[in-house]
């Protein structure tokens, strides 16, 4: 969604990790690791974020965004709507784990978000992409390097070669959970197979995916395209109204706003009920909160200015909510500030670190 305006920046500045000094690698690379980051075992703090196209970030708001990454210090990045194409020639097999680069035009924009993520503070992370044909969708993991998951797959299936169409799932496995990063399609408006008929294959494949990985604990993020509860979006009666053309679906349950149909909203909360999943946002802040409790804004100008929905979560399995230290979202206000140029909000998560006595596999 395209922004006619700067989103507004905090005043201030924030106090940095205490770092140690520099390490070198074996290739002769700097790389910052505090002593906290090499006495953790698995990663603790994570961040997601729909960017609304990876590559406008950077060219627009990098330098904001860079500074409040470095604020954060996330050990895990996820990313949603990457919108960079995948490598190969047209017409031919596409490789959804590389940036395009065969034209010119490619080349450039793949240098620009190269030169980017080299540099401080994204150099001292691994970086996984699956990516679309084109530019849409698609997605990223930034994995600091001091942690390496034992394996990372890039579909439901969990299958490490398969990507999914538009590539919409990275799956990193560590020791003690698994991280899954989605962008979920949106449901749409109508009974056609790229709304509603792709939206409940999708769910389906969610809820089969969450019921089979009983064996290891999930952190589930991303862009989801779903409001759960009445108190995840700020005008209720506005979204269950709202309709495309004037157009109404004649099943109630599909009637509303992609993302706050009752048909949505019931199969969201069956998935976490299944999954013995907790919304970790909600576990923590059980009131409405107008003004910091939504993750994504309408367009600033028209009917949608100032309607807003939370759409970007961090789901835990249940045997991890004991250890949810915050879940915030980092933006605020009509106005965007803590957007980034992106018309959803960053937001993070922090965990304890896991007992000796408790939190066994």
């Amino acid at each position: 969604m395209k922004r006619f305006f700067q989103p507004i920046q905090k005043d201030g500045s924030c106090k940095k990790p205490s770092l140690s000094p520099p390490s070198i690698k074996d290739d002769g690379q700097n790389t910052e690791a505090s002593s906290d980051e090499m006495n953790k075992k698995e990663p603790l703090k994570f961040l997601t974020w729909n960017a609304n196209s990876f590559l406008l970030r950077v060219k627009n708001n990098w330098p904001e965004f860079t500074k409040f990454v470095e604020c954060l210090d996330p050990d895990v990045i996820a990313i949603q709507e990457v919108r960079m194409p995948a490598a190969g020639s047209k017409g031919t097999p596409k490789n959804q784990g590389e940036l395009k680069d065969d034209t010119s035009s490619s080349r450039e924009e793949k240098q620009i978000l190269m030169r980017a993520i080299s540099s401080p503070p994204f150099r001292n992370y691994n970086v996984w992409w699956s990516l679309s044909d084109s530019k849409y969708a698609g997605t990223a993991l930034f994995i600091k390097k001091c942690f390496q998951p034992k394996n990372v797959s890039f579909s439901l299936d969990q299958t490490a070669s398969k990507h999914e169409p538009d590539g919409r799932v990275i799956l990193a496995e560590f020791e003690s959970f698994r991280i899954l990063n989605t962008y979920s399609p949106n449901n749409g408006w109508k009974e056609e197979e790229n709304s509603f008929q792709r939206r409940r294959k999708w769910d389906k494949r969610i809820m089969e995916f969450v019921s089979q990985i009983s064996d290891k604990r999930l952190i589930w993020c991303g862009d989801l395209n779903v409001s759960h509860e009445d108190i995840d979006v700020s005008h209720p009666e506005f979204f269950s109204s709202a309709k495309l053309n004037g157009y109404i679906p004649p099943n109630k349950e599909d009637r509303g706003q992609p993302g706050f149909t009752m048909a949505e909203r019931k199969r969201f909360g069956a998935i976490l009920k299944e999954g013995k999943l907790v919304d970790a946002y909600r576990f923590l802040h059980k009131e409405k909160d107008m003004e910091h409790g939504f993750s994504w804004s309408g367009h600033p100008v028209g009917k949608y200015r100032g309607k807003r929905m939370r759409i970007d979560y961090f789901i835990v399995s249940e045997m991890l909510k004991d250890r949810i230290v915050t879940c915030e979202m980092h933006g605020q206000g009509i106005e965007l500030q803590g957007f980034y140029g992106s018309d959803h909000c960053p937001v993070s998560l922090e965990l304890s670190r896991a007992s000796s006595n408790s939190d066994q596999s």
